[in-house]
């Protein structure tokens, strides 16, 4: 199992859960109810599962994807430590993610 911290875009709200190894973060967040859309369903169409990882979590993770940097210029209220939540896949290496909710999100799929 592996934990993770889920806090809200204000930094008022707490949540914490486990999680099996091999979880994709954004259903984690979904099944836990925390407010991100994922509306193009992981395949890095859209930016509504964007989040702002905790910054002594992020370089744990894998380099993001050149696919994922550009997704991530067009999400709303980007930081340097923002990931797409459908792109990070928890392990025990990552146990104790901490990951703040954006204040914000663009759905790029509605944009023409």
């Amino acid at each position: 199992m592996t934990r993770v911290v889920f806090i809200s875009a204000d930094g008022q709200q707490l949540q914490e859960v486990d999680a099996p190894a091999g979880s994709v973060l954004l259903e984690v967040a979904q099944a836990a109810g925390q407010p991100l859309e994922g509306t193009c369903e992981g395949q890095m169409a859209c930016s509504t599962c964007h989040v702002i990882v905790d910054a002594a979590d992020f370089p744990k993770l894998p380099r993001a994807s050149e696919e994922e940097e550009d997704m991530l210029d067009l999400a709303a209220a980007a930081t340097r430590t923002s990931r797409l939540s459908c792109q990070i896949v928890l392990d025990a290496a990552l146990d104790s993610l901490t990951v703040r909710m954006p204040g914000e999100s663009y759905n790029m799929q509605g944009v023409r």
